[in-house]
């Protein structure tokens, strides 16, 4: 009956070992790789895009005011001088 006993818990321990560091278990050791990101993902990228797009809009708006600045002195110059 001992011998029994016996060779239960080896074959419970022989179990307990292989479901712990079985190959299982070997995957998980695995680190997966981060994606390649592209140019198109990557968060940092996509804001210094936004933030030339902004800053070309905003010349535009300061170059087209200029203009209107400037059209409204010059039609003034020549009410003055009809």
């Amino acid at each position: 009956m001992g011998r029994l006993i016996l060779i239960i818990l080896l074959i419970a321990a022989i179990w307990i070992v292989w479901r712990a560091f079985g190959p299982s278990s070997w995957k998980k050791d695995t680190v997966e790789p981060e994606a390649i990101k592209g140019p198109d993902d990557d968060p940092e990228f996509l804001w210094k895009l936004e933030k030339e797009r902004f800053k070309q809009q905003r010349e535009q708006e300061r170059l087209e005011k200029e203009r209107r600045q400037r059209g409204e002195g010059e039609d003034k110059q020549k009410n003055d001088e009809g």
